[in-house]
């Protein structure tokens, strides 16, 4: 049951973003995907409201504590997650890409 719950915030937190970008109307983004337009609605605030209440814990290191880019690999930033997992991200990254697989491993047991 969490892994459907898990599954289906994962689809919605991309097609939401998807449908913004596609330059449809809701409405032909739905007919197009054969999904109903009040459930997208329904996602969509659903998706909104939960990313709106979520704090993200930063610490900065000082420059002594900072760990240097080996030669040939361009600067990535570190996510420290909950469970001690982390998430390594390159420069170039996709921002709303990154938002859904943050919030699936956040979610995860």
């Amino acid at each position: 049951m969490r892994q459907l719950r898990s599954e289906l915030w994962t689809k919605w937190r991309e097609l939401v973003p998807e449908q913004s970008q596609s330059g449809q109307t809701v409405k032909a983004f739905c007919q197009n995907r054969g999904l109903r337009e009040s459930l997208f609605y329904d996602w969509k605030k659903r998706i909104r409201e939960g990313e709106a209440g979520k704090f993200v814990d930063v610490r900065v290191m000082g420059p002594k504590a900072q760990a240097r880019p080996l030669p040939g690999l361009s600067a990535a930033i570190e996510f420290r997650l909950s469970k001690g997992r982390s998430l390594l991200v390159e420069a170039g990254f996709d921002a709303s890409h990154l938002r859904a697989r943050l919030a699936m491993l956040e979610t995860e047991l």
